[in-house]
């Protein structure tokens, strides 16, 4: 598997691609929660509105995955409380985006709610 590694460049000076892991990682995370129906949002909704649920849950989501696969990639561990915190400010823009972003009739989220109901009444063949 190394020479794998190797021949397709991921290992560089005898050590594999600063970062590397931290993506694997990353993403599988949110794989596995997208697949398990493991859902931040749902414990959000219980307290504000469903579409700022959504944002928040996807954020944390996002940033819960950053600090396990920073912690798991040992080059990029020493950088785990950088990568949680610039994680977490951009969140105090929620209220100003909130309040001061106007959403169109054509904004993303309009029209979703039909979508996904449709969705789940059509028969899938899986």
């Amino acid at each position: 598997m190394e020479s794998l590694f190797n021949d397709i460049g991921l290992i560089i000076d005898g050590k594999i691609l600063p970062g590397f892991v931290f993506g694997i990682v990353h993403v599988s995370l949110v794989l596995i929660g997208f697949y398990t129906g493991w859902s931040i949002n749902r414990l959000l909704k219980l307290t504000s509105k469903g579409y700022i649920s959504g944002i928040i849950g996807a954020s944390l989501a996002h940033v819960i995955a950053d600090l396990v696969a920073a912690l798991v990639d040992p080059s990029m561990r020493a950088r785990t409380l950088g990568i949680v915190l610039g994680g977490l400010l951009p969140l105090l823009l929620i209220p100003f985006l909130e309040k001061y972003i106007t959403k169109s009739e054509r904004h993303i989220m309009v029209g979703d709610h039909e979508d996904i109901e449709k969705d789940l009444r059509d028969k899938h063949n899986h």
